[in-house]
């Protein structure tokens, strides 16, 4: 495949993805009021749909407050730039394997689809509380200013839940749920583009680092 090929296969791998992510987001914003949602899976508690939002990080992570998103928008602006400049290196250079490729591509979606939410959500949507679906408003007349719109999140998989043993320190007796983190597609792009990598493109970086030392070496 040409380089302008695999740009225009990744660049329709990146639209097909993130237009799965932002369809889940206004189907879940639309549909449900805040904490409201239902299991996936007839009567499986262990797997649900439940409608949150956040105003930080992935899985529900908190960096909260108007200076907190800015901050966290800015990181994402950088992200963003820094991964598409990458992987259009990449295949311009034609080295790097094609999983490679894909892994940080999902990595970029996921980076874009949160970003979204924030930058444009607060604009187009009414606020979601409990007991009140969403809307969608005219430009500009939603619940917050440009970057300090909320993350849509609603993939929930409470599978196990118990009690930690009372000689546990700081925890003992208290009541643990696995797994409580409530995500969106989003967040799954970006954590299965790592773990693919982590898994089945460790050669191709570890080979990465042999070169960097025999050039430092040479040098």
């Amino acid at each position: 495949m040409s380089i302008r090929g695999k740009k225009w296969t990744i660049l329709l791998v990146a639209i097909i993805l993130l237009a799965i992510d932002q369809a889940i987001k206004f189907y879940v914003k639309l549909s449900f009021s805040y904490g409201q949602g239902f299991e996936m899976f007839g009567h499986s508690k262990w797997a649900q749909i439940l409608f949150i939002e956040n105003n930080g990080m992935a899985f529900g992570m908190q960096l909260g407050g108007v200076w907190g998103k800015i901050l966290l928008s800015s990181f994402r602006l950088i992200l963003i730039g820094v991964l598409i400049w990458y992987i259009n290196r990449m295949i311009n250079r034609g080295k790097a394997p094609w999983g490679v490729v894909i892994g940080f591509t999902m990595i970029l979606v996921g980076a874009v689809g949160n970003m979204i939410d924030s930058a444009f959500y607060g604009l187009i949507f009414s606020e979601s509380t409990y007991g009140t679906v969403a809307t969608m408003v005219p430009f500009g007349e939603g619940y917050a200013p440009f970057m300090q719109g909320k993350v849509v999140d609603m993939f929930y998989f409470p599978m196990i839940h118990g009690t930690w043993p009372s000689w546990v320190p700081r925890v003992g007796g208290q009541e643990f749920e696995f797994f409580r983190p409530i995500f969106n597609f989003a967040d799954s792009c970006i954590t299965c583009g790592v773990i693919y990598m982590i898994l089945f493109q460790r050669k191709y970086f570890a080979k990465k680092e042999e070169n960097k030392e025999e050039e430092k070496k040479q040098g």
